[in-house]
């Protein structure tokens, strides 16, 4: 059955809305996604974001008719809800503020091998954020009624229902255990436990939205919200319903998450920034990330993406970006990114290129993930030369690229009927480049970073 799909896209960078109708994009609006700067701590502008969806949602309602709303959002984001609004500001997970609560945090906080979930910079782990505001936003905290999830964030504040769902919970938040399938110790341990709402999965209706919002858009009143999704998962949903495991798919933006399916979870690191999500179905997936989009912008010194024989002149040059350009995710996270020889300004989004493909062939390997299908979706997608790159540095593996952009709100529009009923398109098989020195540049660069490790 046809229907139109609303999906509410809340990334770091931008916001969101765009309408699918059986998996075929009609229409999309965006913005950035701005953020406030406190007090009381940096913290997510939900008010300016919440006020472009609803103007986005009004001029799409007088061209289609919408029949569901599905939220999804990155991850490493939580909302502290009383009884109709915010208890407590949504906070940016880059605050490094967050660094005062340890050591007391460290010593709640459960062995890696309960959670899967490594110890992260700043707000990454969702559960130190939650004790931070505990511990240093008392009156703020003591008002609150629920914690949820960002993506059950915005489906509460369309249809009022407050709902815990996996996939946000199980996003390297400290709060889940992905093995078993329950809450972790850290919830009762920081006493938030009576704060989680009941669990349901992200293909759940949850009710219809609420009236004034409907009166405010031109919505039908019925309008369906579903639960939502983390970002990263919805992603992976087309291929959950397409492939067979193993495979991984490199869902890429501001990060880069590889997410291999069928991968045991043995070789997980956290020294090595890889660990457990968990999919729609509740299933632990093994993971890897790096901030590999921003990482790019710094050495490509903006975006945009190579011309066909820039990776080949970069090799030959010798020229390296050596991890890391950010603070925050990979397994060098610790260490100053560095270029080291000379590279032509017209070839710098080659050597970024470059860069982010052998961290991601780096981190492939440390995973494990030496078999099945690599898929390229997001922002790398339309960069040929990283997608061919990464065949060459793989050869035993087919890269395949995405169709567009628009994978994540694309897989979140699925939850509104899972699984789909209507054919979901397949991503383009790409051939590896052919590089003269690629494979002694990779050992050159490999031992490079081995020595950044020591």
């Amino acid at each position: 059955m046809s229907q139109t799909v609303a999906v509410l896209d809340i990334g770091k960078t931008n916001v969101k809305v765009a309408l699918f109708d059986n998996g075929r994009l009609l229409w999309e609006r965006s913005a950035p996604n701005r953020i406030r700067p406190g007090p009381p701590y940096p913290h997510e502008d939900v008010e300016s974001a919440w006020n472009f969806f609803l103007d986005a949602l009004r001029e799409a309602a007088r061209a289609h008719q919408i029949s569901a709303i599905v939220p999804t959002a990155h991850g490493a984001a939580g909302a502290l809800i009383g009884e109709s609004e915010l208890a407590a500001p949504v906070m940016d997970y880059e605050f490094d503020g967050v660094d005062v609560i340890e050591p007391d945090y460290a010593r709640l906080r459960p062995p890696f091998s309960e959670s899967l979930s490594p110890t992260l910079s700043a707000g990454l782990n969702l559960g130190r954020q939650l004790a931070y505001q505990k511990w240093h936003c008392q009156e703020l905290f003591a008002k609150a009624r629920h914690f949820v999830g960002y993506p059950q964030y915005w489906a509460w504040r369309l249809c009022g229902v407050a709902v815990s769902e996996v996939t946000t919970l199980g996003a390297h938040t400290d709060l889940w255990t992905p093995r078993q399938g329950r809450v972790s110790s850290l919830a009762k341990a920081l006493g938030v436990d009576h704060l989680l709402p009941p669990l349901r999965r992200a293909f759940d209706p949850l009710g219809p939205i609420k009236p004034d919002i409907a009166a405010a858009t031109g919505l039908a009143p019925e309008t369906p919200v579903f639960c939502g999704i983390h970002d990263s998962n919805a992603s992976l949903l087309p291929y959950l319903v397409t492939r067979q495991a193993p495979f991984t798919v490199l869902s890429t933006g501001t990060w880069v998450i590889l997410m291999s399916v069928g991968l045991s979870l043995d070789q997980l690191d956290p020294r090595d920034d890889t660990l457990a999500n968990v999919d729609a179905l509740g299933r632990p997936i093994a993971c890897g990330r790096f901030m590999g989009g921003r990482e790019y912008a710094v050495v490509a010194g903006g975006g945009g993406s190579p011309d066909p024989g820039a990776i080949e002149r970069v090799v030959a040059s010798g020229a390296m970006a050596l991890p890391c350009f950010t603070d925050h995710g990979g397994p060098y996270a610790t260490a100053k990114g560095v270029i080291r020889g000379e590279v032509a300004s017209r070839d710098r989004t080659a050597l970024a290129t470059l860069y982010c493909a052998l961290v991601s062939d780096l981190m492939l390997t440390r995973m494990g993930a030496a078999s099945g299908d690599l898929i390229v979706e997001g922002t790398f997608a339309g960069n040929l030369p990283f997608c061919q790159t990464l065949g060459a540095l793989r050869p035993t593996q087919r890269v395949f690229a995405a169709e567009d952009a628009a994978g994540t709100a694309r897989g979140a529009a699925m939850l509104a009927e899972w699984p789909p009923s209507y054919h979901v398109a397949e991503p383009t098989p790409v051939d590896p480049i052919s590089v003269a020195g690629l494979d002694s540049y990779r050992k050159a660069w490999t031992a490079a970073v081995e020595m950044i490790a020591r």
